[in-house]
């Protein structure tokens, strides 16, 4: 199996903050699941350079347009590694490779007959780089605002427009046959009511600024920002050759968005390939957005979460843990303090390290830092190693419909039995009276701890590989292929120290 898997590509007016962060971690850990059933991965990430917004702020910040792109890309390239994401592949809309696949696109398109030369007249929004209905507006005492609160102006120019509106039957008829090609339920509804509310014809070029990919054969336009962006899908595929390899192992894919930014992915985009003769994407998903605090995060309330200072904070696992574990995938979620100490010391100190570090201290310490392969399993020790199965399938289920949070809920009710088969098969007391079934008991736990941490390492892997080390195994050594039929005549530990302290607030 091929798994492709993207991020949006984020836009370098700004600085990287909590929520493209929470996106690109989201995508590492749909990635490292899918490498860890054994399917070919690629994961990709990236930056959107071009457009109006990012014109105004190279302009603002008194720097030549390209040197501000690439200080502002490299932002976003750094954070990567420090959310302990491991990509395949980081694509820039400025890159050489980047404009040949988008003017080879457009003149698909154009050859086609999906784009024709007229007059645009509507409302644009310069922060959203979109153009909205006046339907979809609210007026204000200082003009009218997009749905995403920001200022639009009214807009008069020359442009080339994509027959958006010839594509309406064949994407409902597309929809309707791919019912999970949207995720959550709630977004594919939402996407389906909007294209049967009947679609306009899209403007897709613009004359009012430079800083863009050249419209083919014209000085005059460069590409509306989003045909271009969502090109890099199948540029990072080597588009537009659809016969290379990574092209047809890899598309379709499966893109991962905020929820603001679902119709270009779930409308244009769709369109604009079925336009050029290439499979639409086979899956998107739409995020929710954070608050902090109960507030929403914005720049004037000066609120925004910095990525740095909340890993530095808390610790990138403990991070990456709240923000899946905390929320369903999908939903919108409140970053709150004491919502992440209060999730962390229970589920990750609690539940799991803890049991890790008493289980392997007592192994230390009575049983020479060795335990042997049970001769036989009695009722209690079965019911437990059974109880994973279920576990197993549960958790897959859910990681595959992308429910990470149902799927962490599935491993951390395991940890609750193992631990409640602890406190009932005391191997403490066990010490004084029976040594075979001590070693029988430490083992089942050892062995289903081991397996319980192999679920748990695409949202957490630096911790799970520590947690791995105690037990002298790699993630190279398990993964979801090979892990059941783990059982090592013994296990040999290492010391250890608490992998996660507990958060004071």
């Amino acid at each position: 199996m091929s798994y492709f898997i993207t991020t949006p590509i984020y836009y370098v007016n700004d600085v990287p903050h909590i929520g493209h962060a929470y996106t690109t971690i989201a995508c590492d850990i749909l990635s490292r699941f899918s490498k860890l059933k054994g399917d070919e991965t690629y994961f990709l990430t990236g930056t959107d350079e071009h457009g109006q917004k990012v014109e105004k702020a190279a302009l603002s910040n008194k720097k030549d347009t390209q040197d501000f792109v690439d200080e502002m890309s490299k932002n976003f390239r750094d954070l990567i590694p420090y959310l302990g994401c491991e990509i395949d592949d980081f694509i820039r809309t400025t890159e050489k490779r980047h404009k040949i696949s988008a003017q080879f696109l457009w003149n698909k398109l154009k050859n086609n007959d999906q784009i024709y030369l007229s007059n645009y007249e509507g409302w644009y929004s310069i922060r959203d780089e979109a153009f909205y209905l006046e339907s979809e507006l609210t007026k204000t005492d200082k003009g009218f605002l997009a749905p995403s609160g920001a200022p639009v102006d009214w807009v008069k120019e020359e442009s080339y427009f994509f027959k958006l509106s010839k594509w309406e039957d064949e994407l409902i008829k597309y929809y309707e046959k791919n019912p999970d090609s949207i995720l959550p339920k709630s977004r594919y509804n939402e996407v389906l009511s909007f294209i049967k509310g009947g679609l306009k014809d899209l403007s897709i070029s613009r004359t009012t600024f430079n800083w863009g990919i050249q419209v083919p054969e014209t000085e005059k336009h460069v590409m509306y920002v989003w045909i271009d962006a969502l090109c890099n899908y199948i540029t990072a595929l080597n588009y537009p050759n659809t016969e290379n390899d990574s092209f047809k192992k890899y598309w379709p894919g499966i893109h991962v968005v905020g929820k603001d930014i679902l119709r270009f992915h779930a409308v244009y985009w769709p369109a604009f390939l079925m336009a050029a003769e290439i499979d639409p994407p086979k899956q998107i998903f739409a995020h929710g957005w954070w608050t902090n605090e109960g507030q929403k995060i914005s720049k004037s309330v000066g609120n925004i979460i910095n990525p740095y200072e909340i890993i530095d904070t808390y610790g990138l696992d403990q991070i990456r843990f709240f923000l899946f574990r905390e929320v369903p995938f999908g939903n919108d979620g409140d970053f709150s303090k004491s919502a992440i100490a209060q999730r962390v010391n229970a589920d990750l100190s609690n539940n799991y390290g803890n049991l890790i570090q008493r289980i392997t201290s007592f192994i230390i310490k009575n049983s020479d830092s060795k335990i042997f392969k049970p001769t036989n399993y009695n009722e209690i020790d079965t019911t437990l190693i059974k109880s994973f199965d279920t576990t197993l399938d549960s958790y897959l289920k859910n990681m595959k419909s992308f429910q990470i949070d149902k799927a962490l809920k599935n491993i951390f009710d395991y940890l609750s039995e193992i631990n409640a088969y602890v406190d009932s098969q005391a191997p403490w007391s066990l010490k004084n009276t029976d040594n075979k079934r001590m070693n029988d008991v430490l083992y089942i736990i050892t062995l289903m701890t081991i397996k319980t941490s192999i679920l748990l390492y695409p949202v957490i892997p630096s911790s799970i590989d520590k947690a791995l080390n105690i037990y002298n195994l790699t993630i190279n050594n398990l993964n979801l292929i090979n892990f059941n039929n783990f059982l090592p005549d013994s296990i040999l530990l290492n010391k250890t120290k608490p992998l996660f302290p507990r958060i004071e607030l």
